[in-house]
Parts: C-alpha cells; sequence; structure tokens
C-alpha cells in the first residue's frame, strides 16, 4: 500500500501521488497517459490531478494495476 509520507516530490499536489515503492514498470503511463509521468530517474510521478469522475476512474485504474502498491489516492486533497 503507497505511503503518502514515501511520494515522491516531484507528484503534483492532490489526491493521487506516487511513493517510493515504484519500480518504474511503465504501467500507469499506459493507462492514465495524462497523468503519470516518467522521472527520467527510475520511478513514474503524477502530473495532473483528474478533475473529473472519468479522469479519476483512470487514476484508480492505474492505481488498482500497480504491481507494487506504490500509488495513492489519500494525499492533500
Amino acid at each position: 500500500m503507497a505511503n503518502k509520507d514515501n511520494k515522491w516530490e516531484k507528484n503534483v499536489p492532490g489526491k493521487f501521488y506516487v511513493d517510493d515503492q515504484c519500480i518504474d514498470c511503465d504501467l500507469c503511463r499506459e493507462t492514465a497517459p495524462d497523468f503519470f509521468g516518467n522521472s527520467n530517474e527510475g520511478y513514474s510521478y503524477v502530473t495532473k490531478q483528474p478533475s473529473n469522475d472519468e479522469e479519476t476512474a483512470l487514476c484508480n485504474d492505474a492505481m488498482e494495476a500497480c504491481p507494487v502498491q506504490a500509488i495513492g489516492d489519500d494525499g492533500d486533497q
């Protein structure tokens, strides 16, 4: 389970975030490319927070698919 105390600083503020357990597998970027980016340092991070239900569903899909549970949805609202 992702821990907001260990989230990457590159995450934009908001509900969703990626923490330091990320293995940079690219799955979140494939699932929701408008919301996740690559740091070029070996991890993904949230580049944009969702603004409607459809976008939130995409981010939830990415979170559920994450093989190491590095995506959280309990960040700063």
